[in-house]
């Protein structure tokens, strides 16, 4: 390992706690450029569910990984740690810092410690375990991989197929938890990392936060962006991309599945829920520098731990 290792900030927080534009303020102290760590943020067309930075905010700072894939296109961890290392070579190659700023914590996590330990999907078995889902409920399988991996399960939701389907896949396929796997070092990151963890004081401001920017999408059109979306691309339920919070309740909306008073609670909660999830990540997340999100100063408090780090 080189004596000098470039600089880098991580920028980590739930959703609604005001990343954005703390990175754009940043931005325009610090000679940084933005890496977007969101595992919707990639998805053409998919602007008004995911809060995708506005024409304006991206004129005054460029996101790099926005708009890279297609709806009907999958985008992993794996892949994301081999664009974002890409990029922050790029970055500090042209004096720049790279700044990377989510909420979708398992990237983070994959660019810090390697993702390689973990089997590659398995169609077969991931049909399996549906087909056992469609039987039991996707409850009854959380449950029962709260039994064989409890870290794993107590992060997810009841009802999160996407993720409970993948770590029930990874334990059958490898016979060890999916969090046991995570922990295991791999290719260090060759950076000095700058973990800022943005961690709101008081939970029930969070929600109305939550709760006025879902009010907030469906005001600026999410049904019509979905409806639209259905027209442009063969979309089915279960793709990744319509399994982002938000989208998948519109998709049940436009379905007739659900009212539109459900489609607002229903979103609300489900983002309350990833909100959640998101925290419980970042209160067990070492080395992170705890902001509260809330606070007047942020901003301020921010700024002068970047001094601190990019001091040469």
């Amino acid at each position: 390992m080189p004596e000098y290792l470039p600089p880098a900030i991580f920028l980590m927080g739930p959703t609604a706690s005001g990343k954005t534009a703390l990175a754009v303020n940043l931005l325009e102290r610090f000679p940084l450029e933005i890496i977007s760590v969101d595992s919707a943020l990639v998805y053409r067309g998919m602007d008004i569910g995911t809060a995708k930075p506005d024409a304006a905010t991206l004129a005054r700072a460029p996101h790099h990984l926005l708009d890279i894939r297609d709806p009907t296109e999958a985008y992993s961890a794996a892949a994301f740690c081999d664009d974002a290392r890409r990029l922050m070579a790029d970055i500090a190659a042209r004096g720049m810092v790279p700044l990377l700023v989510g909420g979708t914590m398992l990237y983070f996590r994959a660019l810090l410690h390697g993702l390689d330990d973990l089997p590659r999907a398995d169609a077969a078995l991931r049909k399996e375990l549906e087909s056992e889902a469609a039987g039991r409920g996707w409850p009854a399988l959380h449950a029962e991989l709260a039994v064989v991996d409890p870290v794993t399960a107590a992060r997810l939701a009841p009802n999160d197929s996407q993720r409970i389907g993948r770590a029930l896949e990874i334990f059958r396929l490898a016979g060890t938890p999916m969090s046991a796997l995570l922990d295991r070092d791999q290719s260090e990151l060759p950076y000095r990392v700058l973990q800022l963890a943005l961690i709101p004081s008081d939970r029930a401001v969070l929600h109305q936060r939550i709760a006025a920017r879902f009010d907030a999408m469906l005001t600026e059109g999410l049904l019509d962006e979905v409806e639209t979306l259905r027209r442009s691309y063969a979309l089915t339920p279960d793709l990744p991309a319509m399994r982002a919070v938000g989208y998948r309740q519109a998709w049940a909306y436009l379905d007739g599945d659900i009212d539109s008073v459900a489609l607002r609670e229903q979103g609300i909660a489900a983002t309350r829920q990833l909100a959640k999830r998101q925290l419980t990540w970042l209160r067990s997340w070492p080395d992170a520098v705890m902001l509260d999100s809330l606070a007047a100063d942020l901003e301020s408090q921010a700024k002068a731990l970047l001094e601190r780090h990019l001091r040469p």
